[in-house]
């Protein structure tokens, strides 16, 4: 069958691929729409671990059941189900200790289009479908149940981590796609001031809709002054990484408050080394702020509640789609965008016909 592969490192195209085969508990699924990811970009071009010759790319994906397994009991074939871009081994010891993205081994959760074949496939394989898939509601469409499976589970994960509470300032450092959903989140848990770091218009724009009420740009060297002015040198409640280079680890602890202040990262660093931890804003090792990271959390249960966010009208992810492609064979323009990322994408989806 035809596939979207990585081909070798920094090479990607369509090649033929081995169809996958179905497991008891599992689900073949041709994708209906798709949208390639940062992290496919920083899996064809930023190195990491080795990948598999010829490896399907991507992790986000709404798609339809063809086939399915023998001891599948909640779905059947014909259904339309978003699938979640994270997807554990919940048969995994570790996951009863808490385990959920982590368990077995490093980034187990990770595993679409990293360390198996993805979903940019004519078909491809889920292989535990009643705790993997999630029904879409009636009245949530195709584009927002595409944006529930990785953007919006990622920015909720940001701002869950970062321990809002009701009337809290938060910064959120990064304004694409993850960024602008944990504004919302953020948004949601109740926070007050939210601060928001970015350049490109139509990014602020958004995190204005999705509650934003103050907007700083990454080109000003005092970032970290103008967030202690905004918030009469206190620093803020919370801190969201959501997007940056290295040096915005050491300005999200010099921009958060002392004592209860806590710092979310939910941003890819590549390559090796050391993220600065200042001494001075860390308190020199006693400033009683709080670490907190986290790759995106996945599963049935988890993007079923985030759809039912969407089917009540508390977030609106489809204003995320700025470009929309049609065909299988669009995958790798669409990739190519998301590389590029000019001034006017947020995201790309692609309806395979």
């Amino acid at each position: 069958m035809k596939a979207f592969c990585l081909k070798s490192p920094g090479k990607v195209g369509y090649c033929d691929v081995l169809e996958p085969q179905i497991t008891p508990f599992g689900a073949i699924l041709r994708p209906i729409v798709v949208t390639p990811c940062s992290s496919d970009v920083h899996t064809i071009f930023g190195g990491g671990s080795p990948k598999m010759p010829n490896l399907v790319l991507g992790h986000e994906s709404v798609g339809q059941i063809i086939e399915i397994g023998t001891y599948v009991k909640d779905f059947k074939v014909g259904d339309i189900v978003a699938v979640p871009a994270i997807t554990p081994d919940w048969r995994d010891l570790d996951i009863q200790n808490g385990n959920y993205t982590h368990a077995g081994t490093h980034f187990s959760g990770h595993k679409l289009g990293r360390t198996e074949p993805g979903v940019f496939a004519e078909y491809y394989l889920i292989k535990d479908a009643d705790t993997t898939l999630a029904k879409i509601p009636t009245g949530v469409s195709l584009e927002q149940a595409l944006m529930s499976v990785d953007v919006m589970s990622t920015g909720f994960t940001g701002a869950e981590g970062a321990n809002i509470k009701i009337g809290d300032s938060v910064c959120v450092m990064g304004i694409g796609p993850i960024g602008l959903m944990a504004i919302a989140g953020a948004k949601l848990l109740g926070a007050g001031k939210i601060i928001a770091i970015g350049t490109r218009p139509i990014c602020i724009d958004l995190a204005k809709k999705y509650g934003a009420t103050d907007i700083l740009s990454y080109k000003d060297d005092d970032i970290v002054e103008q967030v202690l002015a905004l918030t009469n040198d206190r620093g803020v409640d919370s801190t969201i990484i959501a997007g940056g280079n290295d040096k915005v680890f050491t300005q999200a602890f010099d921009m958060t408050c002392y004592g209860i202040g806590t710092i979310s990262n939910i941003n890819y660093f590549g390559g090796i080394g050391n993220l600065g931890f200042p001494k001075f804003s860390g308190g020199r090792g006693m400033a009683g702020k709080t670490l907190h990271t986290q790759l995106c959390k996945g599963g049935r249960a988890r993007i079923e509640r985030i759809m039912e966010m969407i089917k009540y009208e508390r977030v609106n992810p489809e204003f995320l789609i700025t470009h929309k492609l049609d065909g299988f064979d669009k995958i790798e323009e669409a990739m190519l965008l998301m590389e590029k990322k000019p001034q006017d994408l947020i995201k790309v989806m692609v309806h395979i016909n």
